[in-house]
C-alpha cells in the first residue's frame, strides 16, 4: 500500500524535491521531526545562512549496550525502556537478549546496562544459561575500561532475592569493569523504582560533557515506527463463558478449563502468549487476618485486602518491616537468630499475625505487605480456531502446612469461585520467545506434562487453521489415563485430521514404576534426533524445577547415545539448537 503524501502539490517544491521530502519525513519519529523543525527554525533566525564560525562537527552518539536476562518477559521489557530514553539522551543503544550475547563483543562495549531476572532458587532464566554461565566461567574476558550499571529483579518471596543480578554485578567488577551506578534490587512491584534507577543509571554512563552538547541521536533506519506509542498496559474486564473441569470426579487434581469473551475483541495474541489475571484473595483468609489484627470493623481495609494487597506471600522483607511497623521484640529475635528464613518456609502473613500479635492499624498491614500481583497463563487457543475468546487451563493449587489448609491465590479464586457469566480482569503478556516456526512446512515437537500443554493446544489449533505442511509430535504426561487426560478427545481428533502426527502419553502413576514425559522422549531417542537433524523445532513447557531439566538432560542423553557423542558434545548439540532458536521453553 502507498504512503500518502504529506506535502501538497502546492509546496513550493518540484515533482523529485516533493518525493524526497516525503520519503524522508513520511518515515521520521516525532524526535526526528522535532529536530528538522528546531533546525530550520534556527537557521531562520541566522538569515537562512550557517554561522559564520565553522560549525563542530557532529558528535557521533555514544554507544550503549543493554543486556537482559528474561523469563516472564520484564528484563526485556526494561531493556527496551532503557534503549527508548537512551535514545533520547544522546546514546546509540542496542538491546542484547542474554540467549544470543557473545562474550567476545561484549568486551569491546564501553558502556554496559544489564538487567537481569533470577528464576526458581537463584537460577538465571532459562535462556540465559549458557551466556551467563560462560560469563562465570575462567575463560570471560576482561572488562577493562568499561562502564556498567546492573539492574536486578525478583521475587522477595524466594530466599536467593536478585541473586542472578547480584551475580552479575560482582562479576562484571571482578572482570575490570568500573560500576558507574549502583545496583538496585527490586521486587515484582518494580515499575516506579525501576523507571527512577533508568534515568539515574543513565545519567551517571553518560560522557561528561553530554548534557552541554546536547547530543540527540536521529537513527532514519529505524523508519516511522514511535516508541512511544505503546500498547495500553491497563487490564480489561472479560466474561467467563465456559468453565470446564478437566479431571474426573475421582481424580486428586482440579484443572480448569476456562474460555474468556472479550466484550470489544480479543487482543491480537499469538501461539505462546500468556494472559495475566488479575485475582482475588481469598475472602475467609482476609477475615482471618482482620481477626487477628483487630481490623474486623475497617471495610476500606477489607476491601484492599481481597483485591489490592498480597497477603499471602512472607518472605524476611515482611517480617523485618513487620518488627519496623511494630517493634515487636520476639520477632525482633527470630530476625537476629538468624532463623528467619527457615521459620517462614511454609507460612504466610497469617502466620505471623497470630504467632506473634501485636497492636497492628491499617497503615501497619499496608506496609508489611506489596502489591497483589497478576498470575500468568499460558494461552490455550488460537484465534484463527476460537475467534475472539482466550482460553487457559489452570490447576488448582492446594495443600497444607504447619496445620493450616493454604491455596493458590488465582487458581483457587478462579476454581471455586468463578463460574460463567462471571467478569474477571486480565492483561495480554506477549512472548516472542516461544513462537511456532516461521515456515509452517517445519515439524514440531511439543512437550507439555499437566497444564503445560496450554500452548501446544494453541500450536495445534493454529496449524490446523493454517493447514501447515509441517508433522507435529506432542509428549504429554499426567498422573492417571483415566482421570487426567487433559483434552483427550481433542487430541483423537486432532490424529484423525493429522494436525497433529503422533502422541506419546507417560502416566506417572498408572504402573509400580513411575513414567515422565523425559521417560517417554528417551524411549523415542532415535526418532527424536532424526526429527531434529532434519530441522524440527522442540518445546518445552512446564515446570522449571524439575521437568524442564530432566526433559533437557534426556535429549543431551539421546544425541550422546544415537549419535555416539561424548557428554560434552552432545551437550554442545543441544546448546547449539538453543542457540539457533529451535528448543523453545515456557517454563514456571
Amino acid at each position: 500500500m502507498s504512503r500518502q503524501a504529506l506535502l501538497p502539490r502546492t509546496a513550493p517544491f518540484g515533482d523529485t524535491e516533493r518525493a524526497s521530502l516525503d520519503s524522508v519525513l513520511g518515515t521520521a519519529t516525532p524526535i526526528q521531526r522535532a529536530w528538522l523543525a528546531g533546525f530550520l527554525a534556527g537557521l531562520d533566525a541566522a538569515g537562512g545562512q550557517p554561522a559564520s564560525a565553522p560549525a563542530a562537527p557532529p558528535k557521533a552518539a555514544e554507544p550503549l549496550a543493554i543486556v537482559y536476562a528474561s523469563e516472564s518477559g520484564n528484563s526485556e521489557k526494561l531493556a527496551g525502556d532503557v534503549a527508548k530514553l537512551a535514545r533520547k539522551s544522546g546514546f546509540k543503544p542496542k538491546v542484547i537478549d542474554f540467549a544470543d550475547l557473545e562474550l567476545a563483543n561484549l568486551a569491546k562495549e564501553k558502556r554496559i546496562v544489564a538487567i537481569a531476572a533470577t528464576w526458581g532458587e537463584g537460577e538465571p532464566p532459562a535462556r540465559a544459561v549458557r551466556a551467563y554461565n560462560e560469563l562465570m566461567g575462567d575463560g570471560a574476558p576482561r572488562l577493562d575500561g568499561a562502564e556498567f550499571s546492573v539492574l536486578a529483579l525478583g521475587d522477595t518471596s524466594y530466599a536467593e532475592f536478585c541473586a542472578i543480578g547480584k551475580a552479575l554485578d560482582e562479576r562484571f567488577e571482578a572482570l575490570g569493569a568500573k560500576r558507574a551506578f549502583e545496583r538496585a534490587d527490586l521486587d515484582l512491584d518494580f515499575d516506579k523504582p525501576a523507571a527512577e534507577w533508568i534515568k539515574g543509571a543513565l545519567k551517571a554512563l553518560a560522557p561528561p560533557a553530554a548534557a552541554a552538547d546536547n547530543v540527540v541521536a536521529v537513527d532514519f533506519a529505524r523508519g516511522g515506527h514511535d516508541e512511544d506509542a505503546e500498547p495500553s498496559r491497563d487490564p480489561v474486564v472479560v466474561e467467563v463463558v465456559d468453565h470446564v473441569n478437566l479431571n474426573s470426579s475421582r481424580s486428586d487434581k482440579e484443572t480448569i478449563h476456562l474460555a474468556l469473551a472479550f466484550e470489544d475483541g480479543a487482543p491480537a495474541y499469538e501461539p505462546g502468549d500468556s494472559l495475566e489475571i488479575y485475582p482475588e484473595n481469598d475472602p475467609q483468609l482476609v477475615e482471618d487476618i482482620l481477626k487477628a489484627a483487630g481490623l474486623t470493623g475497617d471495610e476500606a481495609l477489607r476491601r484492599a485486602l481481597l483485591a489490592e494487597r498480597d497477603i499471602t506471600t512472607l518472605s524476611a522483607t515482611t517480617v523485618e518491616r513487620f518488627v519496623k511497623a511494630t517493634g515487636h521484640e520476639e520477632a525482633k529475635r527470630l530476625i537476629e537468630s538468624g532463623e528467619v528464613r527457615a521459620w517462614i518456609e511454609g507460612r504466610h502473613l497469617i502466620d505471623l499475625i497470630e504467632t506473634y500479635p501485636a497492636k497492628l492499624t491499617a497503615e501497619h498491614l499496608n506496609a508489611v505487605t506489596r502489591p497483589l500481583p497478576p498470575r500468568a497463563y499460558s494461552i490455550a487457543s488460537s484465534r484463527k480456531e476460537v475467534g475472539d475468546e482466550v482460553h487457559l487451563v489452570i490447576a488448582a493449587v492446594r495443600y497444607e502446612t504447619h496445620g493450616r489448609s493454604r491455596s493458590g491465590v488465582a487458581s483457587v479464586h478462579v476454581a471455586d469461585r468463578i463460574r460463567n457469566g462471571a467478569k474477571l480482569r486480565v492483561k495480554l503478556k506477549p512472548n516472542r520467545h516461544f513462537r511456532l516456526p516461521a515456515d509452517p512446512a517445519t515439524d514440531i515437537i511439543m512437550v507439555g506434562p499437566g497444564t503445560g500443554v496450554a500452548p501446544f493446544r494453541a500450536f495445534v489449533q493454529e496449524r490446523r487453521a493454517a493447514e501447515a505442511p509441517g508433522r507435529s509430535w506432542l509428549f504429554f504426561g499426567d498422573r492417571h489415563f483415566t482421570h487426567d487426560f487433559l483434552y483427550q478427545l481433542e487430541w483423537q481428533d486432532a490424529l484423525e485430521d493429522r494436525s497433529l502426527t503422533q502422541i506419546d502419553v507417560a502416566f506417572s502413576r498408572d504402573q509400580p514404576e513411575k513414567i515422565y514425559v523425559q521417560d517417554r522422549l528417551f524411549e523415542r531417542r532415535r526418532e527424536l534426533v532424526e526429527w531434529l537433524d532434519a530441522g524440527a523445532h522442540l518445546y518445552v513447557c512446564g515446570d522449571a524445577k524439575n521437568m524442564a531439566k530432566d526433559v533437557r538432560a534426556a535429549v543431551v542423553r539421546s544425541y550422546a547415545d544415537v549419535k555416539g557423542l561424548s557428554d560434552a558434545e552432545a551437550e554442545a548439540a543441544v546448546a547449539g539448537l538453543e542457540r539457533a532458536h529451535r528448543y523453545q521453553q515456557d517454563v514456571y
